[in-house]
């Protein structure tokens, strides 16, 4: 019996001694992942390689709560797809070996681009000396710690922010910093850029800007003011003008005018920090009217108003019984006052002996002669309209009609011609209608617009006759020739008298 418990123990001693020189050498096996980093974009898929040193591994694997799938093993390995990564986690690879586990970790980091970075500028116009925002922020970009953000002004940096220190958990990928307007600052350029940089984690340099945004900066702090006169005529073109002073950009203002409800086509002008507009309109109807006047620039509008009394005063109505009366006739002549003025206008009739009654009509009565021919009459109305006295006039032209007449004034009947000078025969007739003039000389009808020179044969007595529609009149004109030395002793003569 002693014997037999012997040869067990032998036996047992035989099979344990290679067990536990054999589990000396398993517990050193190594257990190693790939990639020994993991670097992986938002939404995509990573391979992870799982390896041992284990001649002979028992269970292995990979623990994670990502989605996977083993896509590939081998004696020592096994390969696993992650499908869908979307946040940063932490892997476990393990073996067993001989009852031994051994496991790696690997982190994995999830990296978003900033495909979309966003400017804002609030608000896009500013007032001159007022504070405006520039606000940056990127929506999805990850790691935060790795970001960079940079405002810009044109190619000027004005700013720039990292995120490295993430002492609030709630920390958004934004910066926004305060700035206070200046003119220069109109229309410049803004906008951000993001730089997302993995080189320390294996990858690259990722970067992102935003659209470029304009700031537009102004100055409107006067109230516009109506340039027009109080008193305006119905019918009559008038010109009104609104001007804004001290404003910036001054030519960039947008102008409404308005009489009542009707807008007025108008015209912008501008110059330095002044800007003003035109417009020409008639008002319509008599009575009190409101003109308006809307400036606008960028987000500021300020409004104006301007009360104008619109008033009717037509000239006045002047008229002659007969426009064209004879010679010996007598005519009225009346001035009255138009039925469109109110209140009714005061008159005056020049040569009427005396002024009328307020309403009524001024007149006069004559005899028409010659000498009125061509006489202007003049009627004149006075209207007082909110304080002012206003004055209108109308004239008229008399014209007599009259036998003609060759005066001897315009019509010489004795005339001196100068031997070999040019001469034409001097004869105007006078007359209403203006006569036709005929001039005969030996029965021969003489040219009277060709000058001719003037020669011995030219002495002799000339009949002319002026004729119109109510008559006709005739005068001997005698020419005398005159040789040329005794001219010139003539005007010696005279000169020396």
């Amino acid at each position: 019996m002693k014997m037999l418990l012997f040869v067990v123990w032998a036996l047992l001693a035989l099979i344990l001694c290679p067990v536990h020189i054999s589990g000396v050498a398993e517990e050193s096996f190594e257990v190693s992942v790939w990639p020994n980093q993991a670097l992986v974009e938002f939404g995509q898929s990573l391979v992870v390689n799982c390896s041992t040193t284990c001649p002979d591994p028992g269970p292995s694997g990979i623990e994670t709560f990502l989605k996977k799938t083993q896509v590939g093993k081998g004696p020592q390995w096994k390969e696993f797809l992650l499908e869908d990564v979307t946040e940063n986690s932490i892997l476990q690879c393990f073996f067993s070996c001989s009852g031994i586990q051994k496991d790696t970790s690997l982190g994995i980091t999830v990296y978003q681009p900033p495909e979309q970075v966003i400017l804002e500028l609030q608000p896009a116009w500013v007032a001159v000396d007022e504070a405006f925002t520039v606000k940056c922020h990127v929506p999805s970009v990850a790691p935060l710690e790795s970001l960079t953000l940079a405002l810009l002004q044109g190619n000027q940096e004005l700013h720039r922010k990292n995120f490295m220190s993430l002492a609030v958990a709630s920390q958004r990928a934004e910066v926004i910093i305060s700035v206070r307007a200046q003119r220069e600052n109109d229309r410049c350029n803004f906008s951000c850029r993001a730089e997302l940089d993995l080189s320390l984690q294996g990858g690259s340099l990722f970067q992102g800007s935003s659209p470029i945004k304009i700031l537009r900066i102004f100055e409107f702090s006067q109230t516009p003011h109506i340039w027009v006169s109080s008193l305006l005529e119905v019918g009559m073109a008038e010109t009104v003008s609104c001007e804004v002073a001290r404003v910036f950009p001054a030519k960039e203002v947008i102008f409404h005018m308005f009489l009542e409800d009707q807008e007025l086509s108008s015209f912008l002008s501008w110059e330095g920090d002044t800007a003003w507009a035109n417009a020409t309109f008639r008002a319509m109807e008599a009575g009190d009217q409101e003109l308006s006047c809307l400036a606008s620039l960028g987000p500021m509008e300020q409004k104006t108003r301007k009360l104008v009394h619109s008033y009717s005063f037509p000239p006045p109505i002047l008229e002659l019984k007969e426009s064209y009366p004879l010679a010996g006739t007598d005519i009225n002549v009346t001035c009255s006052g138009h039925v469109l003025t109110s209140p009714s206008p005061t008159l005056r009739l020049q040569g009427a002996p005396d002024l009328p009654a307020p309403g009524e009509s001024a007149w006069l009565l004559l005899t028409a002669r010659e000498e009125d021919d061509g006489r202007n009459f003049s009627c004149e109305a006075s209207l007082e309209v909110q304080g002012q006295w206003l004055m209108k006039t109308t004239v008229i032209q008399l014209h007599v009609l009259y036998k003609p007449r060759l005066e001897e004034s315009s019509c010489p009947g004795k005339q001196t011609w100068l031997e070999g000078m040019e001469h034409t025969l001097a004869c105007v007739p006078k007359g209403n209608p203006a006569p036709a003039l005929v001039c005969t000389w030996n029965g021969v009808v003489f040219d009277l617009e060709v000058p001719q020179n003037a020669t011995q044969n030219h002495t002799g007595t000339y009949c002319c006759t002026a004729t119109n529609q109510l008559g006709s009149v005739s005068k001997d004109i005698a020419v005398i020739v005159q040789g040329l030395d005794e001219g010139i002793s003539s005007a010696l003569f005279v000169v020396i008298t």
